[in-house]
């Protein structure tokens, strides 16, 4: 079975972790670590970002 490659950067995802306060989690546990839960808001965050990026995008 292949691995699927992310689409978020590491570097990202550890950025949004520390906003949402997990970032200790993921540095002691790795990303297995965090809950389905914390992985969903992540998710929302990255997605809210993105829209935002856009929006700013747009604009110029």
């Amino acid at each position: 079975m292949s691995k699927r490659k992310g689409v978020m950067s590491d570097r990202f995802k550890e950025e949004i972790a520390k906003e949402l306060g997990i970032y200790d989690t993921v540095s002691q546990e790795g990303w297995g670590g965090i809950t389905a839960k914390d992985a969903g808001n992540m998710t929302k965050l990255a997605i809210q970002k993105a829209q935002e990026q856009m929006s700013k995008d747009r604009s110029l």
